[in-house]
Order: structure tokens, then sequence, then C-alpha cells
């Protein structure tokens, strides 16, 4: 179960990373460390640094506000999926009731 961080955490994480890897030259090594510090995993470190690379531009991605909309998009389409199904089965239901063969 992955564990949720709160947004100062992970800011102030970010902000550490980026100072450790201007000393070190490498962001892993730097995940490394501020992982060993904060008590929190490498690899959700480095997730984290290379998503702020995303967010301001400096690398290839989908942005966070873009990853928010997708999710949002995402939820909308199955809701009306469900509500299509329902439709689907309701329409069937009421053709069988309303056929002269059966009476």
């Amino acid at each position: 179960m992955p564990k949720k961080y709160d947004p100062a955490t992970k800011e102030r994480a970010r902000r550490m990373i980026a100072e450790q890897a201007a000393e070190v030259g490498s962001v892993t090594k730097a995940c490394e460390l501020v992982g060993a510090k904060l008590g929190i995993g490498k690899e959700t470190l480095r997730g984290w640094a290379r998503q702020a690379q995303i967010d301001a531009g400096n690398r290839a991605g989908a942005t966070s506000e873009e990853i928010a909309q997708i999710r949002e998009l995402k939820s909308k389409v199955r809701s009306l999926e469900e509500e299509n199904a329902i439709l689907r089965s309701a329409a069937t239901f009421f053709a069988g009731e309303l056929d002269p063969r059966r009476r």
C-alpha cells in the first residue's frame, strides 16, 4: 500500500534533492542521501524529482496538471460507461416486456 505524503514534505524533499544534486552531481545519489535523512525511499524521491523536472519544463513528459486532468477524464469515462450499461440493460428489459409475441 503506497504511503501518502503531505505536499509540504514533498516540496521540502524536492528542495533538498536539488541542493544535494548540485553538490554531489547526481540526482540518484542525492535521492539516496535525502532518503536516508527523511526516511523516504530513494525511488519515491527520484520520482518526485523527475516530476519536478517535468513540471519545470526541463524534461519531456506529462505535467502534474495534465496527469490530474487525465485521471479526472478517465473517471468520467468510467462513470458514463456504467450509465450506458444500465441504460442498455433497461432498454433490453422494456423491449422484452413490450414484445407482442409474449402476450
